[in-house]
């Protein structure tokens, strides 16, 4: 075992407790709160492409009742900055392939972090990115915003899903790798 395939030591305290006998329950609250926000992405892409919504009225599910709340960079920006955190300190509890593909999650959801920072400074500043109307992403000078977050989203997502599933199915050198409450729940080892 190496260093790059896994924590050497369990780490302690909450962290400890989030990735060992509370990791099972961690990611399915987290699981939870990704959902949530990709049920906000497929609505307001079913209000564009297939009731044809104008754009700046498809607010998905909570901007419908509260247009204020979805027009909120400080929203957009807490939801990366959740996932951030939430993919950063889970990441202990993952050992193995499923460790490789968890980082990859990571590693886009740090960019698309900083995305939302430049978006959520512009709207606090009242600067915007190459003098545009409103706040604007760095790659959203090439591609509409709706279309990026759902990119964004999607390329986050699907490694996640992915270490997840290899996570919950480990070979027998991942489960004795392992120390997180998952190992309990997961069938026989992979060989």
């Amino acid at each position: 075992m190496t260093t790059d395939e896994t924590t050497t030591a369990p780490p302690t305290g909450w962290v400890g407790s989030w990735n060992g006998p509370h990791h099972r329950a961690a990611l399915n609250l987290f699981m939870l709160v990704v959902l949530g926000h990709w049920a906000e992405h497929v609505v307001q892409a079913v209000q564009i492409w297939v009731l044809h919504m104008p754009r700046p009225q498809a607010r998905g599910i909570l901007g419908m009742p509260f247009p204020w709340l979805i027009e909120q960079e400080w929203l957009h920006y807490g939801y990366a900055l959740v996932m951030l955190v939430g993919l950063w300190v889970l990441r202990h509890g993952f050992v193995g392939r499923a460790r490789h593909w968890w980082l990859a999650a990571l590693a886009v959801q740090v960019w698309h972090h900083f995305e939302h920072l430049l978006l959520l400074i512009q709207a606090l500043t009242g600067w915007h990115l190459a003098n545009r109307p409103a706040p604007t992403s760095i790659v959203q000078l090439v591609a509409p915003r709706v279309e990026l977050h759902l990119f964004y989203n999607a390329v986050v997502f699907v490694p996640m899903v992915v270490a997840m599933y290899l996570h919950l199915r480990p070979t027998a050198s991942e489960l004795e790798q392992m120390w997180c409450s998952c190992r309990t729940a997961v069938p026989a080892p992979v060989r």
